[in-house]
């Protein structure tokens, strides 16, 4: 008679949970219950960040979101800013008769004086602490020509803030506020963010305060016309919405990886936010003075392609970059730079792209000289263009193609 054979149950129920110990050890995923009794992921280290703060470093698990949330809300900021308008009231400059049909309306016919029309403007943003002496960072376009701007903090506190630095040229500024001990931000790192990375978006989208959206980083290095393609931007698909502006976009840490800033009005999901390295040094010249010096020549640039090339009778083969547009009174108008020229060399370097030129114009400082070689009806023309200092916001001519510089 056979023997039965000897279970294996007990030994396959221990390698099964053996191996998934490992595993969950491997990915780093424990699940443990809060007070609550929800599951939660475990928080398994702390470290001092640039700003100070300890940063916690979680583990995604059901609540994970909710807690980077939670943590940074109180360093997040509602920005509600009104704007006083004045309009002449013959603004379309029609005939009289048609002004004077203003009766129903009020005075302006019979010869009495025309006063222009007041309107008052109102818009709505978000910010982010950076100081506990109440130093906020936001967008520019925010808080432009505000006549009054209104701080609301996550305690429902609201005080009256000042703007005491701007740089149109990234498009951020600082508003100051009269209170202490305020919940700092916590800044992370954007030069090592992929797509790919968690992105968290907090801010005030149509007024709705502390609205928090999730998705990743999409791109990177995105470039945006109508703020003149001056910072390489970080592209999300977290929803971002009209009053997002200034608002931090944050990673899995809940550190502030980036400044929203932008979307595209025809698609859904295409945000942008200007990269945390580049606000920091923002805020530190801000800090200082608040105004930040930025070299500038005023040409418009185009990248020199066969097609461009033949357009402009250029010999195949040419390389070069291409003078849009040169802005008026700008330094390199000054310098007799005109539309059509092609940038052969800058300072002496060969230049196949806009963003070389950019790169080695930024190279110098305010006041000095840089030179340039230009094909010019087939001719090459030198020009020595002083450096002058980027022109303030109503002072930048608008072009919606090219590089400006």
């Amino acid at each position: 008679m056979d023997k039965p054979e000897k279970s294996n149950g007990p030994v396959l129920w221990f390698i099964t949970v053996l191996l998934t110990l490992i595993l969950g050890i491997g990915l780093g995923y424990y699940i443990l219950p809060n007070q609550n009794g929800k599951n939660t992921a475990s928080k398994v280290s702390a470290t001092v960040t640039e700003s100070g703060g300890p940063a916690i470093t979680l583990k995604i698990g059901e609540n994970a979101i909710a807690d980077i949330a939670e943590a940074a809300a109180p360093s997040v900021v509602n920005i509600d800013t009104r704007t006083s308008l004045s309009m002449p009231r013959d603004v379309f400059h029609n005939p009289q008769g048609f002004r004077n049909f203003e009766f129903f309306f009020g005075p302006g016919m019979h010869g009495m004086p025309q006063q222009p029309r007041r309107f008052e403007s109102r818009g709505s943003g978000s910010g982010v602490i950076v100081r506990n002496d109440g130093y906020i960072l936001t967008n520019n376009h925010v808080v432009r020509n505000a006549s009054e701007i209104k701080v609301t903090l996550n305690d429902k506190r609201v005080f009256i803030g000042k703007v005491v630095g701007r740089d149109s040229f990234t498009d951020l500024a600082l508003v100051k506020i009269e209170v202490q001990d305020l919940p700092v931000v916590r800044f992370g790192a954007s030069k090592s963010l992929r797509p790919g990375d968690w992105a968290i978006a907090i801010g005030s989208p149509l007024g709705l305060d502390h609205t928090v959206t999730l998705g990743i980083v999409s791109a990177l290095g995105r470039s945006v016309a109508d703020l003149n393609n001056n910072v390489e931007l970080i592209q999300t698909d977290a929803a971002i919405n009209p009053g997002n502006s200034g608002g931090p976009l944050l990673n899995i840490h809940g550190e502030v990886i980036g400044i929203n800033t932008a979307i595209r009005s025809d698609a859904q999901n295409i945000g942008f936010a200007i990269p945390i390295d580049s606000a920091k040094d923002v805020i530190t010249q801000l800090l200082a003075g608040g105004s930040i010096k930025r070299p500038y020549v005023g040409v418009y640039m185009q990248e020199l392609d066969e097609k461009l090339a033949r357009s402009l009778g250029l010999s195949k083969g040419a390389a070069g970059v291409v003078v849009a547009q040169v802005a008026s009174g700008s330094p390199a108008n000054q310098a007799g730079l005109q539309q059509g020229d092609v940038i052969e060399r800058v300072d002496g370097q060969p230049v196949k792209s806009s963003k070389e030129v950019q790169g080695l114009v930024r190279g110098h400082k305010v006041g000095e000289t840089v030179n340039m070689l230009v094909l010019r009806n087939g001719k090459l023309v030198a020009a020595q263009i002083k450096v002058g200092d980027y022109p303030a916001e109503g002072q930048i001519e608008t072009q919606p193609n090219g590089e400006e510089n």
